[in-house]
């Protein structure tokens, strides 16, 4: 349903919450050095041995967003990570964008899977019903799915722009599909 958080995401939204708009990844002295753009500044907030499993995974990570970039969601609001590969000395260094999201135009149709408009219908039907949103144990009720199924779904929703949570905050999702173009609920 979502996928799973990336290093590159978990170092980005590290990042962010001190105050970056960007990081820097390059190779030095057998080490993947993670600096973060903070103030102009380039502050060193990682390091990983190359030969390390999480060295790799990081790469194999900027290698993915250089071709793609990387929809993710930090404190509630949703990012783009952009990557931008260079040399350095020879060794493949990088640059990550984290950027906001541009925010969907309200009146323009959303696409989403058949299943995803089950959840945003729901969502919507259930709040109008009871005046707050749902929590994650209604939906699991209603959909006869696991905890983790419901939670990734919700992610996912949150980062492809559909609903909006405030973080830290129960019963919190809105959903920003207009409901015209929610699939009746079956």
């Amino acid at each position: 349903m979502g996928k799973p958080k990336t290093l590159l995401e978990d170092i980005c939204r590290h990042a962010r919450l001190h105050g970056a708009d960007s990081i820097g990844v390059e190779y030095k002295d057998r080490q993947e050095w993670v600096f973060a753009q903070i103030g102009g500044a380039g502050v060193s907030i990682a390091r990983f041995p190359s030969s390390s499993a999480d060295a790799e995974e990081l790469r194999e990570n900027l290698y993915a967003a250089a071709k793609k970039p990387v929809r993710t969601v930090i404190e509630g609001q949703v990012f783009i990570l952009k990557v931008r590969i260079w040399d350095s000395f020879g060794e493949d260094a990088f640059d990550v964008a984290i950027e906001p999201a541009p925010e969907p135009d309200p009146s323009a149709p959303r696409s989403f899977t058949p299943k995803q408009g089950q959840y945003l219908a729901f969502i919507h039907h259930y709040s109008k019903l009871h005046r707050q949103a749902p929590a994650e144990s209604d939906l699991q009720m209603y959909f006869q799915v696991s905890p983790p199924s419901v939670h990734e779904m919700i992610k996912t929703l949150e980062r492809n722009g559909l609903i909006r949570r405030i973080p830290r905050r129960a019963r919190s999702i809105q959903v920003l599909v207009p409901p015209e173009y929610l699939p009746p609920l079956q």
